[in-house]
């Protein structure tokens, strides 16, 4: 049976003294071309709606899920979103640039609300620190706040490679969001890198 997550650990957050719990996951990480992409939802307590308890790790859905669900998140919860673009992923890296959305996220976040109150679930390794701050792996099996962020941040990148991919053609952007397809590399091999592939993930070797 799959693990579906849970409002258990943003409960026993909030009886604690927290007024605001953020779940923060970011998608786009491996990909060859585009921009990261991160975002932060925050339920103020847990919902009776049918659709909160479909909410899962964002690559367990479909498209017109994730858009369904995206839809009444953003009308439910407080949500964040923020973008790293293919500059700055090729200046510094996608692994600091994972970092950076973070901390930008949270820099964000606390720009609105009192740092003491609020905290933060955020899936995948501890990879720095923060005030009240715990990363979880696999978070969005684990935790339906950092489920519905993967699920946010999913289909705002996923709308950003549709519209990119009418400017870069030839690389059906749409279909596979910047992923290492093996049409993806037949393409690169074909027209070259583009000025949104990630030049810094050594790319070359398919031309």
């Amino acid at each position: 049976m799959i693990k579906k997550p849970s409002f258990n650990i943003e409960k026993e957050l909030l009886t604690k003294n927290y007024e605001l719990v953020f779940g923060m996951d970011e998608v786009g990480r491996g990909s060859f071309a585009g921009p990261l992409v991160a975002s932060a939802v925050c339920f103020k307590h847990q919902l009776s709606n049918d659709w909160f308890h479909e909410i899962n790790d964002s690559k367990l859905l479909t498209a017109q899920k994730r858009e369904y669900l995206s839809k009444l998140i953003s009308m439910n919860a407080e949500c964040f979103t923020e973008i790293i673009d293919v500059k700055t992923i090729n200046e510094i890296g996608i692994g600091k640039c994972n970092i950076l959305i973070f901390e930008n996220l949270i820099s964000k976040i606390l720009s609105k609300y009192n740092n003491e109150n609020t905290y933060f679930l955020i899936d995948g390794r501890n990879s720095f620190k923060s005030i009240n701050t715990r990363f979880i792996v696999k978070g969005d099996n684990t935790s339906i706040s950092i489920a519905a962020a993967s699920i946010i941040a999913k289909v705002y990148r996923d709308n950003l490679m549709n519209d990119l991919s009418a400017t870069y053609e030839g690389y059906n952007f749409a279909k596979n969001k910047g992923y290492g397809t093996k049409f993806h590399r037949e393409a690169i091999k074909k027209h070259g890198l583009s000025r949104i592939h990630r030049k810094s993930f050594n790319l070359r070797k398919f031309l």
